[in-house]
């Protein structure tokens, strides 16, 4: 799998949570079957990372009381 190392090594933030956000983000393109996918010849949870890392796709944590 092809993962964006370089954006990876500079990330200073949480790495615990981008994480998270790329695994349930590749859930949510396979699920609906996403174009970028296809296009791009990518596995899905890079794909999922790299927009994360570009900030094309944004998260939030909620918090439950």
């Amino acid at each position: 799998m092809v993962f964006p190392l370089e954006q990876l090594v500079e990330f200073d933030e949480n790495i615990y949570e981008i994480t998270v956000a790329a695994s349930l983000r590749a859930y949510q393109m396979a699920k609906v079957d996403d174009p970028e996918i296809a296009a791009n010849q990518d596995k899905v949870v890079c794909a999922a990372a790299k927009q994360l890392f570009t900030k094309r796709v944004t998260y939030r944590i909620e918090h439950k009381d």
